[in-house]
């Protein structure tokens, strides 16, 4: 059994406890651990079977019980007790989003739906909109998200980069560590650090590819594999992604990553203009019609992809911004920018703690902040109209503000700034006085109510926060949830120009379920002026780390450090 199995049996019973009444502490317990085994690169099953499966965060023994009967007889028993009295479709129903295990369970009670032929029904007669606290637009949403279910394959075709580039990682330093590998890399979308990704390409080079291909295809993550090659081999990983493995001689590896790394339109785009030249551009080399002086057709290998766009009369082009936007044009006169890096950030200006919905006091998240060599720190915690509880009254962000005070007036090697990521209204309002506002560092204003504005008012109700001299910037502005939310309908164009009227600063959140703004929203909106600062959002201390993936899509977007406001000391 995958470990995508295991998890997809853990979320499964996290739906069902969930549809049942349990508490939330439970519910997120299950759901917490399967995101765990889904991102774990070794076999959950064998862990399992040999007794190691709680060294996994979160896995105690009621968990280790579960997992061991799933993989031993195909399913948990509790879920099998709870399916007895729940009905199968209204696991059905739960894929779509925003309709909640409550709202499921009154369908149920109240309409006797039991599944999505039922809910269809009960939407279509309009008799969901005559329930309490529900009304036409939940019922139009119902429909629309049947609509989806009937329509689409259900799961996503592509994982997120969090979900397959730990394994990419892992499996590509375990190629380097091989005694007949002589240099390999990470290849493909995965190393462009594109959102979502399909699959794993690896390059490497040997001297004796077939054992190179052999010892791979033998390490503890892998679950299957092909016959390994000269050319190396193609392998399936405990988690169900697929890895191609491709193995050259050292003097063509330039030739081979750069191919692979892609994407296809640049490579397209890069064959078609070589072409031009009098090239044939592919991964067995470069090709020159010319010919050599014997006039036969010569063949160029090169052992760096800086030497393959070298002879083409291209600037090195980052892996990033190879996707045919405009790169090619720009190294051929030498001026690609000179991207933004991890090592210039100097401060994170959105995370969350205790205080909300965090899971770390101020103080750790300070340590944390420090050890990664920051010189300020924003604390946000959700202000009091934040849709999903634990939020923070005026009162209590009054004392929060005196608490940092006092932190700052110790002797600590970062400076914590009081902040509040506060709600935006329907009306473009935002949480709390005016006066509490204003003795708060950094004002960050994000959307987490009313989603189901239309594009007109939900970017009306954006424009109006930004227009908010006490807003300091905006947070995750579209709202969208890689491969589980779609964003929310804005006019960009119209929301770009209202921030570089007010100077009001836009985040591109590193949190990698999020990566919003995209890369598409924050180049331009930084071609049209806007300061941009790239915030994790972080809610533990681990989780500071996804600065990662805000660098990912700032450099994607073409942004400079002079682009990006937080890589420079705190300046308010």
């Amino acid at each position: 059994m995958t470990n995508a199995q295991i998890a997809e049996a853990l979320e499964e019973l996290a739906v069902l406890y969930q549809l049942d009444g349990a508490d939330q502490y439970r519910v997120l317990a299950y759901t917490n651990s399967a995101r765990t085994i889904k991102n774990e690169g070794r076999s959950v099953e064998e862990m399992a079977r040999n007794g190691t499966i709680t060294e996994l965060p979160g896995v105690g023994k009621t968990l280790e019980e579960k997992i061991l009967a799933l993989v031993e007889t195909g399913e948990i028993p509790a879920a099998a007790k709870l399916k007895e009295r729940i009905p199968e479709g209204l696991l059905e129903i739960s894929k779509i989003p925003g309709l909640g295990p409550k709202t499921i369970r009154r369908l149920h009670d109240e309409l006797d739906v039991n599944g999505p032929d039922d809910l269809r029904a009960a939407a279509e007669a309009q008799k969901v909109r005559e329930m309490k606290g529900l009304g036409p637009k939940v019922e139009e949403k119902i429909l629309t998200g049947l609509d989806k279910l009937d329509a689409e394959p259900q799961g996503p075709t592509r994982l997120r980069l969090d979900e397959i580039l730990p394994t990419a990682k892992e499996l590509v330093e375990a190629l380097r560590l091989e005694p007949g590998c002589d240099k390999a890399e990470i290849a493909g979308s995965v190393r462009r650090l594109t959102e979502t990704c399909h699959d794993i390409d690896l390059i490497a080079t040997s001297t004796d590819p077939k054992t190179l291909a052999a010892e791979i295809a033998g390490h503890e993550l892998v679950s299957e594999h092909g016959k390994p090659s000269d050319k190396g081999v193609k392998l399936t990983t405990n988690s169900g992604i697929g890895v191609d493995v491709r193995i050259v001689e050292p003097e063509a590896f330039g030739n081979l990553l750069q191919h692979f790394t892609g994407s296809g339109p640049h490579n397209a785009e890069l064959r078609e203009r070589a072409v031009a030249q009098g090239f044939h551009v592919s991964e067995n080399g470069i090709k020159s019609e010319r010919g050599n002086a014997r006039g036969a057709e010569e063949t160029e290998f090169f052992a760096t992809e800086e030497e393959v766009y070298e002879r083409l009369g291209y600037q090195y082009i980052p892996p990033e911004l190879r996707e045919d936007r405009g790169e090619l044009d720009a190294a051929a006169k030498g001026e690609l920018p000179d991207l933004v890096e991890r090592s210039q950030i100097k401060g994170d200006l959105h995370c969350h703690t205790t205080l909300s919905d965090g899971i770390a006091s101020l103080e750790e998240m300070a340590a944390a902040a420090e050890a990664l060599g920051y010189e300020y720190l924003a604390i946000t915690d959700h202000s009091e109209s934040h849709g999903f509880g634990n939020n923070v009254d005026a009162d209590r962000l009054w004392q929060r503000i005196e608490e940092i005070a006092e932190f700052n007036n110790e002797d600590h090697g970062i400076r914590l700034l009081s902040g509040s990521e506060v709600n935006i209204h329907p009306s473009g309002e935002v949480d709390y006085q005016d006066d509490l506002l204003k003795a708060l560092d950094w004002v960050i204003a994000s959307v987490h109510t009313a989603f189901d504005e239309n594009e007109d008012k939900m970017t009306g109700r954006m424009v109006t926060a930004i227009e908010n001299p006490l807003v300091d910037c905006i947070g995750h502005p579209t709202g969208r949830l890689i491969n589980q939310r779609d964003p929310y309908p804005l006019n960009m164009e119209r929301v770009i120009a209202a921030a570089v009227e007010h100077e009001t600063l836009i985040e591109i959140n590193g949190n990698p379920r999020r990566r919003d703004l995209n890369e598409i929203h924050a180049r331009m909106a930084a071609e049209a002026g806007v300061e941009i600062v790239i915030n994790t959002d972080a809610h533990r201390p681990d989780t500071l780390e996804f600065m990662d993936y805000g660098i990912a899509t700032a450099r994607r977007a073409w942004l400079t450090a002079g682009q990006v406001k937080n890589t420079g000391p705190w300046w308010k």
